[in-house]
Order: C-alpha cells, then sequence, then structure tokens
C-alpha cells in the first residue's frame, strides 16, 4: 500500500478551475489562472532550493521531504479554459480521462483540482470512465480560495498529493477535510463549512491527523496487468427525478419521454413512491418500451428495500433497485452501462444490479444469491488470489486460461472480472486453441465480450480450427455479440468464407431465417453460390418458404446483401 521509502513520485496535477484558484471580479469570484505560480509561494507545497538543483521547468514543483523522506514532485497543467464547476459535463470529465491516459506512464498518480458544487458526479463519472486503474486519482478543491487567508483549499491540496505520492491506492477519489472517500460514494452535503463532503454508506478510505491511517480492508485491489482503458462512450441521454408528494402523472410521462434512456427516480425513504394508478401505469409504459430507470432513495443513509407496499408496487412498475448508490453514482453509472455497445436490454440491467466499481453494497440476500450463482471458477479465482509462492505463479499460468475461458462462455461475470484482475493478459491466452473471447462468443454473453475486448482480447483471433469469435457468434446466431464484434473491427477470413455459400443454401433448405440474419449481420453477401452454383434465394423459391425468400428479396432490394 505504502510506496517504497526514500525515493523520488511524480503526480500530475489537472487543475480545471473551481473556487480553490477563483478570484473577485467585480466583485463576485470567477476561476483565476496561475495554479503553479500561486503553490510556488508557499513553502509547504515548494521546495526552491531543491527544485534548482534538479532543474525543474516552471510548471513543476516539489513538496518538502515527507517524514519517510520521499520527494514528491509534482506538475500543474492547467486547461486554458478554466471552468466553474456548475458548467461541466460528460464531456469535460471524459477529457480528465482522456488527459490522464495520455500522461499516464509519466507519472505515479494524479490530482485532478475540480469545483466542488459537482465534483461528487465528476468523481462517480471518472470511476466508471477508467477502467484497469492501476494509479492514484484524487479529486479536491476549496470552499474558500486558496489566496484568502482563511482557507481549507491548501490543507486538501496538499493532503491529496501525500495521499496520491505516498501510498498505491488504485481508485478514483476525493479528498476533503482529512478524508479520502471513494469518489462513487461521495456526494456534497454543505454549502459552506470546510467539511463539504461525506461518504454515507462506506467508511473513509484514509484520514488524516496526526498519523495518516489507511483502512486498508476497503481499497479496491490493484488489477495484476493491462494498460488503462477510456471508456468515453457514454450516454448523455441520462437524467435524475426527485419524486415529491402529489407529483401529477402527467409531469412524470412529460419527463420520461426520449431521446431519454436512462433515469435515476429519488423515492421516498428506502424506496418508496406514490401508489396512484395513473402514475404507475406512466412508469410501466416507459420501462416496457425499454426506458431503465433505477431506484434510488432520496435520504442521505441507507437504501432501497422491499419492505412496504408502497416499495414493492414501484419494483413492479419494472424499475431497477439501486440499492445505496447515491444520486451521483447512479447516474454515472447509467451513462456507463447504456453507452456500452452491442449490449441487450437485459445484459445492461444485468450489470446495473451489479458492484463494478465499490460503488454501492448489495444486501446480504443479493450476495448470498449471487454466490450461489457464481461458478465453480470464482471459488478458484478467490482461492489463487491468496496464493504467492513462485510454485503457486506456475498453477496459476497454467489454469487462468482454462478458468476465464469457461468463465467467459457461461458469462459469469463476477468471476471474469477477478480472473483479470489477477491477470488481465488471461483476455489474450489460449487454452486448447481459444481464447476466452471465443468462450464467450460462443456462449453469446455479449457483456463479457465487452469486457474482453477492453481488456485487449485479439477481435479476429483464429482458434485451432480456424474459426473467429465472429464466425462462432455467427454459428450460435448470436445477434447482439455480433453486433459488437463487428463494431469492435470483426471480420470473416477467406477461410471461413469458403463454404460460406453452401452453408447459406443449407439454412435456406430449412426455413432457417435466424441464421440467415445472423450470417447478413457478419457482412456476408448472401447471394454467394454454393457447391452447385445455387444460391439461398433460388433454394428458398423452389422449397417455398415464403418468409425466406422476402427477407432475401428484401435484401437485394435494399442493396444490403452486398
Amino acid at each position: 500500500m505504502a510506496r517504497a521509502a526514500g525515493s523520488e513520485r511524480r503526480l500530475l496535477v489537472v487543475y480545471t478551475g473551481g473556487t480553490i484558484g477563483m478570484r473577485k471580479e467585480n466583485g463576485v469570484l470567477v476561476p483565476g489562472p496561475g495554479l503553479a505560480s500561486t503553490l510556488e509561494k508557499l513553502p509547504m507545497f515548494h521546495d526552491e532550493d531543491f527544485a534548482q538543483v534538479l532543474g525543474l521547468p516552471k510548471d513543476t514543483l516539489v513538496l518538502p521531504p515527507t517524514s519517510s523522506d520521499q520527494r514528491i514532485i509534482y506538475t500543474v497543467m492547467e486547461w486554458p479554459v478554466l471552468f466553474d464547476s456548475s458548467n461541466m459535463t460528460i464531456s469535460e470529465w471524459v477529457n480528465i480521462a482522456l488527459t490522464i491516459k495520455s500522461h499516464y506512464e509519466k507519472y505515479d498518480g494524479f490530482v485532478v483540482v475540480h469545483g466542488t458544487d459537482t465534483m461528487a458526479f465528476a468523481a462517480s463519472m471518472l470511476s466508471f470512465i477508467l477502467d484497469n486503474l492501476r494509479k492514484p486519482v484524487i479529486l479536491t478543491g476549496a470552499q474558500v480560495p486558496i489566496h484568502a487567508l482563511w482557507n481549507d483549499g491548501r490543507e486538501n491540496l496538499l493532503g491529496a498529493l501525500l495521499l496520491a505520492g505516498l501510498y498505491l491506492i488504485p481508485e478514483v477519489c476525493l479528498f476533503f477535510q482529512n478524508h479520502l472517500l471513494r469518489g462513487n460514494r461521495a456526494t456534497k452535503v454543505d454549502s459552506r463549512r470546510f467539511e463539504a463532503f461525506c461518504s454515507p454508506n462506506l467508511p473513509p478510505l484514509a484520514t488524516l491527523g496526526a498519523d495518516i491511517t489507511i483502512n486498508k480492508e476497503l481499497v479496491r485491489k490493484v488489477p495484476a496487468k493491462g494498460p488503462l482503458v477510456v471508456n468515453s462512450h457514454v450516454e448523455h441521454d441520462v437524467a435524475v427525478l426527485r419524486l415529491y408528494p402529489g407529483i401529477p402523472a402527467a409531469l412524470v410521462r412529460a419527463f420520461l419521454q426520449p431521446p431519454l434512456k436512462g433515469v435515476v427516480l429519488e423515492t421516498f425513504g428506502s424506496g418508496n413512491g406514490p401508489t396512484k394508478p395513473e402514475l404507475l401505469q406512466e412508469l410501466r409504459a416507459a420501462t416496457s418500451r425499454g426506458l431503465i430507470i433505477l431506484n434510488c432513495t432520496n435520504c442521505l443513509r441507507g437504501g432501497v428495500t422491499s419492505d412496504y407496499a408502497t416499495g414493492v408496487a414501484m419494483e413492479g412498475s419494472g424499475l431497477l433497485s439501486g440499492f445505496d448508490l447515491t444520486s451521483e453514482a447512479a447516474l454515472a453509472k447509467l451513462a456507463y452501462v447504456l453507452g456500452l455497445s452491442g449490449l441487450r436490454l437485459e445484459d445492461r440491467k444485468q450489470l446495473l444490479a451489479q458492484d463494478l466499481r465499490g460503488e454501492m453494497t448489495l444486501p446480504v440476500s443479493e450476495r448470498q444469491r449471487s454466490q450461489q450463482g457464481s461458478s465453480l471458477g470464482h471459488q478458484v479465482a478467490q482461492f489463487l488470489k491468496l496464493t504467492e509462492s513462485q510454485e503457486w505463479d506456475a498453477v496459476r499460468g497454467a489454469l487462468l486460461p482454462s478458468l476465464a475461458c469457461a468463465t467467459a462462455y457461461t458469462g459469469d461475470m463476477q468471476a471474469l472480472q477477478a480472473l483479470l484482475e489477477m491477470d488481465s493478459d488471461v483476455a489474450k491466452q489460449h487454452f486448447t486453441g481459444q481464447t476466452p473471447l471465443h468462450a464467450a462468443a460462443r456462449g453469446g454473453h455479449a457483456t463479457a465480450v465487452s469486457l474482453l475486448l477492453q481488456r485487449g482480447a485479439d477481435v479476429n483471433g483464429q482458434d485451432s480450427d480456424g474459426f473467429s469469435p465472429l464466425r462462432l457468434a455467427v454459428r450460435g446466431r448470436h445477434g447482439g455479440v455480433i453486433k459488437l464484434l463487428r463494431e469492435a473491427g470483426a471480420c470473416l477470413s477467406p477461410r471461413e468464407l469458403e463454404d460460406a455459400g453452401t452453408e447459406l443454401c443449407r439454412l435456406a433448405s430449412r426455413a432457417d431465417l435466424e441464421g440467415l440474419q445472423a450470417w447478413c449481420q457478419a457482412g456476408v453477401n448472401l447471394k454467394l453460390p454454393g457447391y452447385d452454383g445455387s444460391t439461398a434465394l433460388s433454394i428458398a423459391e423452389a422449397a417455398g418458404h415464403v418468409k425466406v425468400v422476402s427477407f432475401l428479396r428484401c435484401l437485394q432490394e435494399e442493396g444490403s446483401g452486398q
């Protein structure tokens, strides 16, 4: 957890704006440039003599030595346009993530200076955008500008720099008033006091006082290997609706209209809401047409349960439980899950019900159900995590590829994620000629396919029989997986296309419309002739398969069978 003593650590500070650097203009506070020059004048933030010895550039500062004799060198990257955080959007948070990725190998950790008003939203969003994170990313800011005589900015920034430099905490965090909070568990609770944030349903990851206390059991494990992944394709058409007593059904109906794709519904208490038939009907109508609605409590602490009849009525309207998610984390999770391509509605619901980044605590009944449904692979993965000897390294190396293939084929995401956390290279490794991506495509599990592609799996890799994941998905008629693979650049090889015409004729003779649609979705020309020169259309016409003939003729007219 702690960094090695007597070494230098390099951090990147991304200054986006916010109160910490604000100055008064025309009687109001506006974001001000020059954070690095301000910090340079403060001895607690810059050891000028040591910086001269190192020959550091103007935007790079160095803290005085820590108690463990470590040096923290940090570079301040100031955005050309500084933001009041009230104007920050998903686009800006994606830009922060891309900035971190572009400098990821050069620095040991990152501090993001951000305004407080939307800092909890930013921390939650970044926790989902940044995947396979192996270094600290800590957001901080201030309630009072750092230039003021009495302010909280100096303490907050210094604490964030120390934690990012001294400890390996591979999460997106938020540091404020001596507490390091998991980013997707934090929420702003005070507009004026220095203790502006809290983590209502999870203790702090670390606390700074006379000593630094790290709650090691809460910190997420460092992924074994693999590159940082930025999930930049997040859904923007998500929103929050807070219920209030007597809310009209007409207002709810107007709110839930397209292009909205996901809604965080803040309900009363433990997930309760009005049981007026017209209101419940509007919720049912929205969920039945594919709108995902996450039911979250409007209370600061606790979560959604089914203890009350009014809560059961909400659940019966097609709402998904957000358990103890904060509204900020729920909105970020919706944007992330809805942004993943190639997934069915049920796949997205399954992901929303899982704890993906430590953002929620599943009730005991849900954890037990998850454990009962988990495969042997997950249990073995948990066991392998406990073994650290050289001999066990060899055992892990032998078992991981086969376990990854097995869990990918069954769609056991909990087990697959555990295996990838141990060694993300397992996404690329073969077991009896197949990679886990082959297995996931064969099993038709789009969620597993998406995860493996993010972790670097070869989309066009061939197994020992010469089959690609795309060919296996076509064979299984897994439309969602085919779409996902095609979007990732998958295509059938010349060898796989050799007998395609004959296979198309066989499907047409059996009136297997689903099979033909799968080949079409894979980009194959359905006019390819079979071994005897026949085409799928001629075979279907001779057999009198009206639906197949209609489908093939429509393709010809549209030119999409080319």
